[in-house]
C-alpha cells in the first residue's frame, strides 16, 4: 500500500511539474489526458472519495493507537510500527489528495488561459479585419469626396449656364416685346394711312364728280 501511495504521489508530482513547465508537446499531451479524465468525473470522484475514507480510517487508527498508548503509559513496538505506518499512509494520501486538487486547479486555469489566448488570437484577426475595412471605407470616403467635389463643380457650371441662358432669354423676351410694340405701332400707322387713303380717295371722287358737272 505504501509503495503504491509513493508511486501515486510521484506520478502526481510529475504531472504537476509538466503542467508548470512547458517541455515540448508534453504539456499539451498531459492537458488532453486530463480532459479525458475529467470527462469521467464520476470515476475520479469515486477514487477521491475512497481515498478520503481510507485517510479518515487511518486517522482513526492513529488516534486509537495513541489513546491505547496513553492508557498503558507507552506503546508497544508493534503499535509504534502500526502508528508510523498509518501516519505515513495518511500523510501520503493527504498529500496525494492535495496534489490531485492542485493538478485540477492548474488544469482548469491553463485551459482557461489557452481559451483566452485562442480568443485573443481570433480577436486580433477580427481587429485586423476591422482595420482593413476601416482603411477601405476611408479610401471610399476619399473617392466619394472627390466625386462630390466634381459634381459640385458641374452643378456650379450648370447653374452659371442656366443663369446665362436665363439672362439671354430675358433679353430675347425684351426684344420680342419691343418688336411686338413696333409691329403694333406699324399696324396702327398702317390703319391710319388706310383711313387717310380712303378719305383722299373719297375726296378725289367728289372732285372728279364736280369737274364732270362743270364740263357738262
Amino acid at each position: 500500500m505504501t509503495q503504491l501511495l509513493f508511486l501515486v504521489v510521484f506520478a502526481e508530482a510529475f504531472v504537476a511539474f509538466l503542467l508548470m513547465v512547458k517541455i515540448g508537446p508534453l504539456r499539451d499531451l498531459v492537458m488532453n489526458c486530463l480532459d479525458q479524465v475529467k470527462m469521467r468525473k464520476g470515476t475520479v470522484l469515486t477514487i477521491a472519495g475512497t481515498m478520503s475514507v481510507i485517510l479518515f480510517s487511518n486517522w482513526i487508527s492513529i488516534v486509537k493507537i495513541q489513546n491505547k498508548g496513553a492508557k498503558i503509559g507507552t506503546m508497544t513496538p508493534m503499535d509504534q510500527v502500526l502508528w508510523r505506518t498509518h501516519l505515513l499512509e495518511a500523510s501520503l494520501m493527504g498529500f496525494s489528495l492535495y496534489l490531485g486538487f492542485l493538478i485540477d486547479r492548474m488544469h482548469h486555469h491553463l485551459r482557461k488561459l489557452m481559451n483566452l489566448r485562442r480568443n485573443s488570437g481570433s480577436s486580433k484577426q477580427e481587429v485586423e479585419k476591422l482595420t482593413k475595412e476601416k482603411l477601405e471605407l476611408q479610401e471610399s470616403e476619399q473617392k466619394s469626396k472627390k466625386e462630390i467635389e466634381r459634381l459640385k463643380n458641374e452643378i456650379s457650371k450648370l447653374t452659371e449656364n442656366l443663369q446665362k441662358f436665363k439672362l439671354e432669354s430675358e433679353e430675347k423676351d425684351k426684344q420680342v416685346e419691343t418688336a411686338e410694340a413696333h409691329v403694333t405701332s406699324l399696324q396702327k400707322q398702317s390703319a391710319d394711312l388706310l383711313l387717310e387713303y380712303d378719305r383722299l380717295l373719297e375726296d378725289n371722287q367728289i372732285l372728279q364728280a364736280k369737274v364732270l358737272s362743270f364740263k357738262g
